[in-house]
């Protein structure tokens, strides 16, 4: 039915969405979930110079090697960032953008401009130059968490520090913001959400779930996604 290609958030990779595969699946639909360099079973490949554009090289390369067409592509969080700059310079393979609790870039804005001066230092990792991974949110459950922390790895820095460039063509594709609302201290993200739900020309939804619904709530997820493939999902 629909062809979904996710780029995963920060310390993340393609394992994160592993539950999601059987569902959506189940659904009629494909789902590809590719890691990004220097994360995941691409750990190794990561360096200094791991930045922004090299991870939208990588989901541009899957969108090309495996000649994806009329694609619902899905930013998750960090993912959001390189969802957009890919979108802008491959619109005739997106069928539509998904923002699921993503950040929203404009031209010339890192992902460290969207957070604010005003934010934490971010710690180091054992590296000295990867970012440490932020925790788990509080409700995710002890088989989850045990699952999961052991395959976080450090972000390359320069990946939230690299400024999006972009020309406008993504904003000019059909675009879906997916809010989580059990968000916790310093929520990063309302204000996409905000934005997403006063503006027409978006479609808007909310989960009743903290930032990884792929992974505490992959049955709700899925099920949303689904009617937002076939088109029986208005804002909610």
């Amino acid at each position: 039915m629909a062809t979904f290609l996710v780029v995963h958030g920060a310390w993340s990779a393609g394992w994160a969405w592993k539950k999601m595969h059987p569902l959506l699946r189940a659904r009629g639909h494909e789902l590809f979930t590719p890691t990004c360099t220097g994360l995941g079973e691409r750990f190794h490949l990561g360096t200094p110079e791991t930045d922004l554009e090299a991870h939208v090289f990588d989901i541009g390369a899957v969108l090309e090697t495996e000649d994806l067409r009329d694609v619902i592509l899905v930013g998750h969080s960090y993912g959001g960032m390189v969802a957009t700059v890919v979108a802008d310079r491959a619109p005739e393979r997106i069928d539509r953008l998904v923002y699921l609790d993503a950040f929203v870039p404009e031209d010339g804005k890192s992902l460290r401009d969207l957070v604010g001066a005003d934010a934490p230092r971010p710690a180091l990792d054992e590296s000295r130059w990867r970012i440490a991974p932020n925790p788990m949110p509080p409700d995710t459950r002890a088989e989850d968490v045990a699952w999961s922390v052991p395959r976080r790895r450090g972000q390359p820095p320069k990946a939230f520090t690299q400024p999006a460039r972009l020309t406008g063509a993504a904003k000019r594709l059909p675009r879906t913001y997916i809010y989580c609302t059990r968000a916790g201290p310093g929520d990063v993200f309302r204000r996409f959400a905000q934005q997403a739900r006063n503006d027409p020309a978006w479609a808007y939804h909310e989960l009743d779930a903290s930032h990884n619904p792929h992974i505490t709530m992959p049955e709700t997820l899925a099920a949303l996604l689904d009617r937002i493939a076939r088109g029986r999902a208005g804002s909610a």
